[in-house]
C-alpha cells in the first residue's frame, strides 16, 4: 500500500478534529418537480420505485449498525445509467420518510443534472467557493434548503474545468469533513468510473460507494475496469436499475418486485452477467 505523502490530504484528514460547519438558515429553494416526475420518493410514494427506496434504506441502516456509515458516493460506469436519479430519491427518501437531515452534493463538477432534476437553472456551489477567498465566503453559503424539509444542496457550480484540483486539496478535504458532522446523512452524486478520476478521489473523502447499473447500458468492460480503478471504494453494494426480471404485483394498493418462472419472457430467462 502507498504511503502518503505528509500534505496529502488523506493524511490530514486522519488526524483532523474539527467542528462541524455551521449552516446558516440562509437561502431555500422550492423543488419543481416535471410530469411524469422521476423524483417518485417525493411525488409518488405508493409506487414501485418509491417502496424500493424505503427499502435501500433500511439496507443502509442495517449496515450502519455495524460499521461507520454517513457519507455515501453514489456512482456508475458510465453516463445514462441513473445515478443522479438514485442520488436525488434516497435523500428524498432519508428525510421525508425517516425525518434524517440530509446533504445532497453535486458532485458530478464535469456534468451536473441534480439541480436539472430538480428544476432550477445553473446555481453557485463549489466551483465559486473553490475561486473566492476563504474568509470571504464559506460553503455554508453555497447551501440551500429544499422545500421546507431538512433537506440541503450543494450545487456544482460553474466554472473550473478541472475539478479534480478541488477534491484532492487540502482544503477541500477539511471542509467536507466538517459539513459531513453538520448532517446526518451526506449523499454524494459522483461522475462515472470512467474516464474521470473524480470518483477515485471522492471515494477517499466518504464512508462508502454504491454502485449504480443500468441494465443493458454499461459495458461489462467498462464495468470491470471501473471497479478495479478505485483505489479504496467501501463498497456498499450496488443498485440494479430498470431491470426486467422483475414483474410488478398489486398486493393491498403497494407494489413489489416478485421474481416469476412462469411468465419471464425468453430473453429475460437467460443467466444474467454477474459482475
Amino acid at each position: 500500500m502507498a504511503v502518503p505523502e505528509p500534505d496529502h490530504p488523506i493524511e490530514l484528514l486522519s488526524n483532523l478534529v474539527a467542528p462541524p460547519a455551521e449552516i446558516a438558515d440562509g437561502a431555500c429553494a422550492r423543488i419543481i418537480a416535471g410530469e411524469p416526475s422521476r423524483l417518485v420518493a417525493l411525488t409518488d410514494p405508493q409506487s414501485l420505485g418509491a417502496e424500493k427506496f424505503r427499502a435501500l434504506v433500511a439496507r443502509l441502516e442495517s449496515l450502519r449498525q455495524k460499521r461507520e456509515l454517513k457519507s455515501i458516493l453514489i456512482t456508475s460506469a458510465v453516463i445514462n445509467e441513473g445515478k443522479s436519479l438514485v442520488a436525488a430519491n434516497l435523500a428524498i427518501t432519508l428525510v421525508k420518510h425517516f425525518g434524517y437531515k440530509v446533504l445532497l452534493v453535486e458532485g458530478d463538477m464535469h456534468r451536473p443534472t441534480l439541480a436539472t432534476l430538480f428544476g432550477w437553472s445553473e446555481m453557485e456551489g463549489i466551483k465559486q467557493w473553490w475561486h473566492s477567498r476563504e474568509e470571504d465566503r464559506r460553503i455554508a453559503d453555497f447551501i440551500c434548503k429544499l422545500d421546507d424539509m431538512p433537506l440541503s444542496f450543494l450545487a456544482a457550480g460553474s466554472g473550473h474545468d478541472q475539478p479534480s484540483q478541488i477534491l484532492q486539496s487540502a482544503r477541500f478535504a477539511e471542509t467536507f469533513l466538517r459539513l459531513v458532522g453538520g448532517f446526518d446523512w451526506v449523499i454524494v452524486d459522483s461522475t462515472p468510473m470512467s474516464p474521470s478520476v473524480d470518483t477515485n478521489l471522492w471515494s477517499r473523502l466518504v464512508d462508502g460507494t454504491l454502485l449504480v447499473v443500468r441494465e443493458g447500458v454499461a459495458p461489462i468492460k467498462a464495468l470491470k475496469r471501473g471497479v478495479r480503478d478505485l483505489d479504496n471504494p467501501k463498497w456498499l453494494g450496488m443498485v440494479l436499475n430498470e431491470a426486467s426480471e422483475f414483474d410488478r404485483v398489486n398486493y393491498t394498493d403497494q407494489y413489489y418486485g416478485v421474481q416469476t418462472k412462469e411468465n419471464r419472457p425468453e430473453t429475460e430467462k437467460k443467466s444474467k452477467r454477474a459482475l
